[in-house]
C-alpha cells in the first residue's frame, strides 16, 4: 500500500436511542460514538487516523478497503 494514496473505507452508521454509532468493517475494531451525526462524522475520521496511524508505527500492514454496500428495495 502506498502511503500517499488516499484510500475510501466503507463506515456503517447506526441511530441508537440516545446517540448515533459507527464502525469500519475492514478496520476491525474502529468504532466512533457521538449524540449527533456532524460529531459523529468528526469522531469516524479521527478514529479510521488513529488506527492507521497505530498499525503504521506498530509495523503492521493496512487493510485496503474491501468492503462494499448496497441497498435493496422491500
Amino acid at each position: 500500500m502506498e502511503r500517499g494514496r488516499p484510500m475510501k473505507y466503507l463506515v456503517v452508521i447506526e441511530k441508537a436511542e440516545r446517540n448515533y454509532a459507527a464502525y469500519v468493517p475492514d478496520l476491525p475494531g474502529c468504532i466512533a460514538t457521538a449524540p449527533t451525526l456532524d460529531e459523529l462524522h468528526h469522531n469516524i475520521r479521527s478514529a479510521v487516523a488513529m488506527h492507521l496511524e497505530g498499525l503504521r508505527e506498530d509495523g503492521l500492514p493496512v487493510p485496503e478497503p474491501q468492503t462494499h454496500a448496497e441497498f435493496v428495495e422491500a
